[in-house]
């Protein structure tokens, strides 16, 4: 019997050990599936928050009106300054805009609008619009030019751009 009992204990060690190892083994699989989990919510969650803040973007964007653009026909044809190879500028200029009511308001103003701009256009030497940096010049003192009109005369809001369609000079 007792040869017995050393065999129902070298059982019960064996089965023990095995059941030690099962443990480790059970444990160290329900660790790893925690840390895969953690890192998938991690990952799932990091990316809902980016997703999250790009939709607010987008709502945004959204919101922007469509730009509207508006042509100040006729074409400007204006004498330009002696002393120049050129002696004529022909311009043709459109404006953009989101708000329909500052459309309006430059359609409802277009004489003032057309004095200045001639103005503007008539008083230009010829050698410094031959390049892009000139162009650019004037494109940006159109939109000054304009915009500050726009203010004084109370009106809805300002050009976004302007944009010259045509530009000859001869």
């Amino acid at each position: 019997m007792a040869k017995k009992e050393d065999e129902d204990l070298d059982l019960g060690a064996e089965n023990g050990g095995g059941s030690k190892k099962k443990l480790i083994i059970i444990i160290a699989g329900v660790v790893l599936l925690l840390m895969v989990g953690g890192g998938a919510a991690f990952f799932l969650l990091g990316g809902d928050e980016e997703g999250a803040e790009g939709a607010d973007t987008e709502e945004v964007v959204e919101e922007v009106l469509p730009a509207i653009y508006h042509p100040l026909d006729p074409v400007f044809v204006v004498n330009l300054p002696p002393g120049g190879k050129a002696r004529m500028l022909q311009l043709g200029v459109q404006v953009m805009a989101r708000d329909p009511a500052v459309v309006e308001f430059i359609k409802g103003n277009d004489p003032m609008l057309r004095h200045n701009l001639l103005s503007l256009f008539g008083s230009q030497q010829d050698a410094a619009l031959r390049d892009s940096k000139g162009k650019e010049k004037l494109q940006s003192e159109v939109l000054a030019t304009i915009n500050k009109i726009i203010t004084e005369q109370k009106g809805p809001g300002e050009i976004e751009a302007v944009f010259f369609t045509s530009f000859v000079m001869q």
